[in-house]
């Protein structure tokens, strides 16, 4: 049975903490950055804890070997 391989994209967007949580990058900080409120912008600076269930997804299907 081969083994499962990491996705190589999930490699550079998740990164796993020491209890086993998923950190990723916030969203909306692209673009149309004038229109955003300020505390939108503040609170999306740095990283975030994905959802139990996101997380699910991404330690299953992406990160195997995480």
């Amino acid at each position: 049975m081969p083994k499962m391989k990491t996705k190589s994209g999930a490699k550079k967007r998740f990164r796993l903490t020491a209890t086993g949580k998923v950190r990723a990058n916030s969203a909306n900080l692209r673009h149309g950055m004038r229109k955003r409120p300020q505390d939108m912008k503040r609170q999306a600076r740095g990283t975030m804890i994905l959802s139990e269930r996101d997380a699910q997804v991404v330690r299953k299907h992406f990160l195997p070997n995480g």
